[in-house]
């Protein structure tokens, strides 16, 4: 054999030539299995081999490949009700597994400093409050696998970004290893969308396989944007790379404006406000003012059953497929969209009375909130059989977790935010304070965005959240 090898090139003093030769059997073996059998399952079977190789090697690209694979990855039902994200969440599995073992191996080179970090200290205790309504959960199953889902997004976003995403030429690796997967996409929903002439009743089929619906795809876009703004300062003007970050900024915002969303019209504008509101150091006075406006309208609409002013005519609440139809129901509450929220926020109002404390217990909003519901906020998609949550975040953490939960998590965003200022001001290091400050933002306009949606729980999204929280952290030890 070792002729045959030697015969062909193969160097045979080199100690990997065995495991070269058995992958190139396993390749053609699974190819003629492929073909034989007609399934694309045997065909996988290299590079499912491949990837665990690298986690092996060095699980630190496998981390880049899954961040890579974000933007492409596209929603997959699995047997028994469950489902996934292909490749991201196979590869978040992979990584978690790889980064047990590591760790386990290596504890006594790790930074104390970031695991006893205030930010880390306010998302662990997140963590352990969650944990505790899964054991008072009213459906234990559901919620222990939302828990066992979020601990996964929270080690390989937040514990192995912040181990990984340190030093400027790694960052400047995520950066280019997510967006150009991300402009690939939007290239090719936008090309789609031409052909049906950019109108605002087909964009939804254009998205697939990469995006649920249109308010994610804006979305992903919107709240990415700050780190390709930023990242175009780390090169030369009129370089080669600079030139590509200028024209994906282009591309993605036709792509926003042809996505027809108005949360990631108002994220964009938002990010330029926020920006000053940083330099400014006025990010704890927005805050408080935030926090002000918001007891208020609680205090109106709870006030005498106020809440019942907003209950939407039935027969006017439509879907609309112009656009400028859309703008003008909504300023009128007559759009479906924002009135079915509204249906579903009068049910998580009915919930909290029932159980304040502990919740309903994580992933359990859908399971019970029917049995909660006003007819008179009904509308035409009420029968929900996309079976989507709440579209309000923070409400939903309040219905599943409690209201201990949902303070312990607006403590969490609230504290993330005042922290991204003070360290912003703290840094000396100008490459420094430009991711922080990408990262900063990025974080406060998915925050935002929660007000309307349920992003947290996404590979698209959440992957953002935990990182920008890792890379402020990041940023703070390593100046």
């Amino acid at each position: 054999m070792n002729k045959i090898l030697a015969k062909y090139g193969f160097p045979m003093a080199h100690p990997q030539v065995w495991l070269v030769a058995a992958f190139a059997v396993v390749l053609l073996g699974s190819l003629l299995g492929a073909i034989a059998m007609e399934s694309v399952v045997f065909a996988a079977l290299p590079l499912v081999l491949l990837t665990i190789w690298v986690a092996i090697v060095d699980f630190k690209v496998l981390f880049f490949l899954m961040l890579a694979c974000i933007p492409l990855s596209t929603e997959v039902e699995l047997p028994g009700g469950f489902a996934t994200d292909l490749f991201s969440e196979p590869l978040m599995w992979l990584l978690t597994l790889a980064g047990t073992v590591w760790l386990s191996r290596n504890y006594h080179t790790i930074d104390g400093r970031f695991a006893r970090h205030p930010i880390t200290l306010v998302l662990l205790l997140h963590l352990v409050w969650m944990l505790i309504t899964v054991v008072f959960s009213q459906n234990f199953t559901v919620s222990f696998k939302f828990m066992l889902a979020k601990g996964w997004y929270v080690i390989v976003f937040y514990f192995l970004a912040g181990r990984f995403l340190q030093e400027e030429r790694d960052i400047k690796k995520m950066v280019w290893w997510f967006y150009l997967p991300l402009v690939f996409t939007v290239i090719s929903v936008i090309f789609r969308h031409y052909f049906k002439g950019f109108t605002f009743e087909s964009v939804n089929s254009v998205l697939s396989p990469f995006y649920r619906n249109h308010v994610m795809y804006a979305c992903i876009m919107a709240v990415f944007m700050p780190f390709i703004w930023f990242a175009m300062y780390w090169y030369k003007r009129w370089s080669m790379a600079w030139w590509a970050l200028a024209l994906g900024i282009v591309i993605l915002l036709i792509g926003i404006n042809f996505a027809y969303t108005r949360a990631a019209y108002g994220a964009l504008v938002a990010s330029i406000f926020i920006y000053f509101l940083v330099r400014w150091k006025a990010v704890k006075a927005g805050l408080v003012a935030a926090s002000i406006l918001m007891a208020l309208f609680i205090s109106f609409v709870t006030y005498r059953d106020n809440w019942l002013l907003f209950a939407p005519d039935f027969e006017r609440t439509v879907t609309h497929t112009r656009f400028e139809n859309l703008l003008e129901a909504t300023t009128r509450l007559e759009d479906i969209s924002v009135m079915e929220r509204v249906y579903r926020w009068v049910a998580a109002s009915q919930m909290l009375k029932e159980r304040p404390l502990s919740g309903f217990g994580p992933g359990n909003f859908y399971g019970f909130y029917k049995d909660y519901t006003v007819n008179s906020f009904q509308t035409y998609v009420s029968d929900n059989p996309e079976r989507s949550g709440m579209h309000n975040y923070f409400l939903m953490t309040a219905v599943e977790q409690g209201l201990i939960g949902a303070a312990i998590f607006i403590g969490l965003c609230f504290f993330a935010m005042a922290q991204g200022q003070r360290i912003y001001h703290r840094l000396k290091t100008p490459w420094r304070k430009k991711v922080l400050l990408s990262a900063l933002l990025c974080f406060v306009l998915i925050v935002l965005l929660m007000l309307m949606n349920d992003f947290v729980e996404t590979d698209k999204i959440g992957s953002l959240f935990f990182m920008s929280l890792a890379l402020m952290v990041s940023m703070d030890l390593n100046d």
